[in-house]
């Protein structure tokens, strides 16, 4: 039994899900979000009354639930690649949240893949409540059309890593009560990538979550083969004072695809106008079986020399602060995913990242929007002022001790 307060480990996971494999149904939903957390259902729920952030009626009325408050982050970042080598399965990858048009073959075990909205960490806990309630809609809309075609499944919804990290509660005089105190990010759960000439480190590479997608079909997570057991080949960096390159070989990543390169391009740069170096993350290129070859163009990636950059998301989305724009025909047929992404190519110290030039601008539309607003009002207070002062009292006053004060008048 588990007790309160219990993380689930990657083995326990392995058992609890044993019953999926083994039941007659074996069509498999997995909806997969970027960050997620047990407080996030109930603290909003509690916080904005009766509109709990889940009220899918298929979901709760199913014959059997499993919930799971507390698994080890590793144990969820690496379901997918568990629940593909479980079993013979038909993976899909669904992108246009729409399975209205899917035909599933029902004498085969079917493991639909579903992306769900990433749920960014700059957002409000009203607007990531209304978030909730919209991916609720999603995953009832989605199982609803399946339930309508007659087929049986299991539902399976988690994320990759979790959405909230709780305070230090190890020492006793950090729980004192402090003014606008907020929580601390997590340390790194695994160290980043790194790639040496010699004794000394001269690129760091770092992201949370970093996969592809092939032909809008085709889903490849590189995260735990990058960073975890780094079964990737590194040889062929490169790294100079002007130009550095990045090489990430993987050998056969997924069923279908024997090799795959990825290369990130960067360069180095002095600038007159800022009188200073600025190192730039130029072109991203992806090699498939040393033959298809696919350029992105980076836009919105650079940073002072010195620096490391660093960006939530960064992918092939126009919803992206940061963007890879495809640079010829193969490029189209991929789609690219890396949250939390940190590179850095340059004048690397002490074998760790310096500090990060974020791509949000700290002129965000916000802080325009307050600025603009701010203008106003004290436009139109100055102007108040300014008519209040120029007021002034009549010259003369009628005496009544003295003669009448006649004031002619013409028509």
């Amino acid at each position: 039994a588990l007790h309160e307060g219990h993380i689930v480990s990657a083995q326990e996971l392995t058992v609890l899900l044993q019953p999926v494999f083994t039941q007659n149904s074996r069509n498999l939903i997995l909806f997969l979000q970027d960050t997620l957390s047990i407080d996030d259902f109930t603290y909003l729920s509690e916080s904005y009354g009766n509109k709990n952030p889940f009220q899918n009626e298929i979901l709760q009325y199913s014959p059997s639930s499993l919930v799971l408050p507390a698994v080890d982050c590793e144990a969820t970042r690496y379901l997918l690649s568990f629940l593909q080598e479980s079993g013979d399965w038909k993976l899909t990858n669904i992108t246009n949240l729409d399975v209205s048009q899917l035909e599933v073959n029902t004498s085969k075990p079917n493991f639909l893949v579903i992306q769900l909205q990433p749920l960014l960490s700059q957002l409000t806990e009203f607007v990531k409540l209304y978030m909730f309630l919209f991916i609720d809609k999603i995953i009832g809309r989605l199982t609803m059309d399946l339930q309508e075609q007659g087929i049986h499944f299991s539902v399976i919804y988690t994320a990759v890593r979790p959405s909230r990290i709780p305070r230090r509660t190890d020492v006793v005089g950090e729980l004192r009560r402090q003014l606008m105190a907020t929580e601390e990010e997590g340390s790194l759960s695994y160290p980043p990538l790194n790639v040496t000439t010699g004794n000394y480190i001269c690129i760091l590479f770092y992201a949370s979550n970093f996969s592809l997608k092939a032909n809008s079909s085709v889903f490849i997570d590189l995260t735990n083969a990058t960073f975890v057991t780094q079964n990737v080949d590194i040889s062929s960096s490169e790294c100079s004072d002007i130009n550095t390159t990045l090489s990430l070989k993987y050998t056969k990543p997924v069923n279908g695809i024997s090799s795959l390169e990825i290369r990130f391009l960067m360069t180095n740069k002095f600038y007159g106008g800022s009188a200073r170096n600025w190192s730039s993350l130029d072109a991203v290129e992806i090699v498939q079986d040393g033959e298809k070859f696919a350029k992105f163009n980076v836009s919105a990636i650079s940073a002072p020399a010195e620096y490391s950059f660093h960006c939530q998301l960064v992918g092939t989305s126009n919803l992206y602060p940061a963007r890879l724009i495809p640079s010829n025909n193969e490029a189209k047929n991929w789609d690219v995913f890396i949250s939390r992404l940190q590179i850095q190519g340059f004048n690397v110290e002490n074998n760790q990242f310096s500090y990060a030039s974020d791509c949000t601008g700290f002129f965000t539309p916000g802080i325009w929007m307050g600025l603009v607003t701010s203008i106003v009002l004290l436009w139109i207070l100055a102007y108040g002022i300014h008519v209040i002062m120029q007021l002034t009292t009549n010259s003369r006053f009628d005496d009544p001790k003295g003669p009448a004060l006649s004031v002619p008048q013409t028509e």
